[in-house]
C-alpha cells in the first residue's frame, strides 16, 4: 500500500522527537508518496524549530539536505495540482472543526493519488475518515502506543 505523509510525519522522521520511532515504524516497508506540498510543509516546520531556537540554523540545514537527498531516492513524487486545490476547498467548505486549509490540500493530494494519509495530527485524522473514499487514514497520535505502531500492518 501506497502511504502519503504529512508534514508532521516527515519532521517527525528526521527531527528526533517523542513520536520519531512511531512514525518510522508506521511507514516501513510501503511505498511513500511525497509531494512539493508536504515538502514545502516540512520546510517550513523545520525553519520554524530553527526559529524558536529548539535546533541550530545549521541543524536545520543538515537535516534539510539529509530530507533533500532521501526524497530523491526513496518516494513516488507527486505534484499539486489544480484539482487538489478544488479538492480541498470543498472539504474546507465542508466546515469540519479544525480542518484548516493545508490539512485539506494533503487530504486532497492523498485521495487523489489513492495513497493512504499518515498523520500525526488527530485533528487532520478524523477530518479526514469521513471523506476518505480512496485512501485510509492512519494516525500515529501520541496515544498509540510504540508496540502497537510496530505490529500494525499498514
Amino acid at each position: 500500500m501506497s502511504l502519503y505523509p504529512d508534514a508532521s510525519v516527515l519532521v517527525a522522521l528526521f527531527v528526533a522527537e517523542s513520536r520519531s520511532h512511531d512514525a518510522q515504524a508506521a511507514l516501513r516497508g510501503h511505498v511513500l508518496v511525497v509531494s512539493e506540498f508536504a515538502v514545502a510543509g516540512f520546510s517550513s516546520a523545520v525553519a520554524r524549530r530553527a526559529r524558536l531556537g529548539e535546533i541550530t540554523t545549521a541543524q536545520a540545514s543538515t537535516v534539510c539536505a539529509t530530507f533533500d537527498a532521501w526524497i530523491a531516492r526513496a518516494v513516488r513524487h507527486e505534484n499539486i495540482v489544480a484539482a487538489d486545490l478544488v479538492a480541498a476547498i470543498a472539504l474546507v467548505r465542508g466546515f469540519e472543526p479544525g480542518l484548516r486549509t493545508p490539512d485539506a490540500v494533503n487530504i486532497a493530494i492523498a485521495q487523489r493519488c489513492g495513497a493512504g494519509l499518515m498523520t500525526l495530527d488527530a485533528k487532520m485524522a478524523r477530518s479526514a475518515k469521513p471523506r476518505s473514499s480512496a485512501s485510509v487514514v492512519r494516525s500515529c497520535s501520541p496515544s498509540v502506543s510504540r508496540a502497537a505502531a510496530a505490529r500494525a500492518r499498514w
